[in-house]
């Protein structure tokens, strides 16, 4: 079958509906024969890119119509040849306000993400459809990492690394995380629940990746935090300020760590 790729022009549309709109396409796809291969948002410009192979451009259309109603404004065949060079110029948004000179200073907050339970739902789900809930994943996380200015290190698997030149920004991306994703699993059947883990610090760089204590103890906060929730270290807390969140602290015993470790946990539904 031919490959085709189309345009959707959606302002006002957040990343978590695309994500939420690309699984539906998945859903009822065998029932018109199409397969969608992967797809792209740009947030910026209120577009998204859906790549798929369909008997026509038409069947095409008739699985968005079905599915959730965002029909494309252009739906075009292409050669697989061409298409690397068409997704050349479509690009991540990219953080405002901030560059690699912003992020050029040694203090770092990092902040880890982790979805519960990844590996049941592999299970259950098979890899096709966990694969595409890690992807509404991503889409969510680095949506609102572009708004606080925080720069995605790597990919964890089942979850992402990012670091923030500025405490203040690291912690309401988190607490803007955890909103999102509430906001997204009300109007999906298979919910994501996430745990997320902060600390700050000097974190060495090399090769585009951190390393040290500070992002140690970010990802062992994570690992530990319950579904839903927010851990932070004592220095996040020093240097945003308890006044700005409601916070529990509690004293955690981590892998790597001889000594309990002072931890707060924010309370991100006030």
């Amino acid at each position: 079958m031919p490959i085709f790729m189309d345009r959707h022009d959606l302002a006002g549309v957040s990343a978590a509906d695309i994500a939420a709109a690309h699984l539906k396409d998945l859903n009822i796809q065998d029932q018109y024969g199409v397969r969608f291969l992967t797809y792209w948002f740009d947030d910026h410009r209120g577009t998204a890119f859906c790549l798929m192979d369909a008997p026509d451009a038409e069947t095409a259309q008739c699985v968005h119509r079905e599915a959730h109603g965002f029909i494309a404004s252009e739906v075009v065949e292409v050669a697989l040849s061409a298409v690397e060079a068409f997704l050349g110029r479509i690009q991540d948004p990219v953080g405002s306000g901030t560059g690699s000179r912003d992020m050029d200073s040694g203090h770092r907050a990092v902040l880890f993400t982790d979805i519960v339970g990844s590996t049941e739902m592999t299970s259950r789900l098979g890899d096709l459809m966990s694969a595409e809930l890690i992807r509404a994943h991503d889409a969510l996380v680095r949506g609102c990492l572009a708004r606080r200015s925080g720069r995605v290190v790597k990919h964890t698997g089942d979850g992402i690394m990012a670091v923030f030149s500025t405490t203040p920004f690291a912690v309401d991306c988190a607490i803007d995380i955890q909103r999102a994703f509430q906001r997204y699993n009300r109007d999906n059947g298979e919910p994501i629940h996430v745990r997320i883990g902060l600390d700050c610090g000097e974190p060495v760089e090399d090769s585009n990746d951190f390393f040290g204590t500070t992002v140690q103890l970010a990802a062992r906060l994570c690992a530990v935090a319950d579904s839903d929730q927010i851990l932070f270290s004592d220095r996040i807390l020093q240097e945003y300020g308890s006044v700005n969140v409601a916070v529990e602290g509690n004293h955690f015993r981590l892998k790597g760590f001889a000594e309990p470790v002072l931890a707060y946990r924010c309370e991100w539904l006030n």
